[in-house]
């Protein structure tokens, strides 16, 4: 199966800031929070209320995608967020 990826993962969190789709907090779990995007899951490092990465993340399908600190720039579904989409989300982590 092939794996996820960044703007595969980035669409379900943009259509979560733009309140298209349902964002649902699942668990915290020491420095990331998983979280439920109308069937995706996701996993997502927050430093401060902030959010740095999406860690791991999983499709309705089965797909899956995990972050990798190697990775170059726009290879993070966070890194493909507008300010404003970024804004949306921190708040709803909130």
């Amino acid at each position: 199966m092939p794996t996820l990826t960044a703007r595969e993962v980035y669409q379900p969190l943009r259509d979560a800031a733009q309140g298209i789709c349902t964002f649902k907090r699942v668990d915290d779990a020491c420095e990331s929070v998983r979280v439920d995007i109308d069937g995706w899951r996701l996993t997502l490092d927050v430093d401060a209320g902030h959010l740095r990465h999406c860690l791991h993340g999983q499709s309705p399908d089965g797909r899956e995608y995990a972050f990798d600190s190697g990775q170059r720039f726009g290879t993070d579904p966070v890194s493909l967020l507008s300010t404003w989409e970024l804004a949306q989300i921190e708040r709803l982590l909130g």
